[in-house]
């Protein structure tokens, strides 16, 4: 592995840790040469996923898209950064063992506000927002009342109106 500072190949393993239930593997490195550390993700390489869009179009899958939807969703609420990269993390898994080669953007959305439902109620709100297309206060509304009716162990279902 070359450092990213010096560019030389010359680096030891300082810390290994596992993360994803064993698919990837964070490694800590230090540059021999220059003394610096830096961090690498070993992943099992998977068959490329494509994301179906709603206009038809597919586009190959992209942690890096779920991680910013995540980030922007979860802007100043607290919630740190490893809790947000576990939940790009589970999304990129579940997509992965749906075993199928084209996934709908719609599951992706999907699987993406379950995490943040579990997370935080703030942007979950936020998420849902862009991704179901609000286009007055009243879907706003309507979705924290789901919210409230799913945490008072009621049923929640955005799209029956009530």
């Amino acid at each position: 592995m070359k450092c990213p500072f010096c560019k030389v190949d010359d680096d030891r393993v300082v810390d290994s840790r596992v993360r994803q239930g064993g698919a990837v593997i964070r490694r800590r490195r230090e540059c021999q040469a220059c003394g610096r550390r830096y961090t690498t993700l070993e992943r099992v390489e998977r068959t490329p996923v494509r994301v179906v869009k709603k206009d038809g179009s597919r586009v190959p899958f992209d942690r890096d898209k779920i991680l910013q939807g995540l980030m922007k969703a979860c802007y100043k609420r607290p919630l740190s950064q490893q809790t947000i990269e576990d939940a790009a993390d589970a999304v990129e898994v579940a997509v992965a063992n749906r075993l199928e080669a084209e996934v709908p953007s719609r599951i992706i959305g999907e699987l993406v506000m379950e995490r943040l439902r579990g997370l935080d109620k703030v942007a979950y709100v936020r998420f849902a927002s862009v991704y179901r297309e609000f286009e007055d206060v009243s879907e706003f509304v309507n979705e924290i009342r789901h919210l409230d009716q799913a945490k008072d162990g009621k049923p929640a279902n955005p799209k029956d109106g009530s």
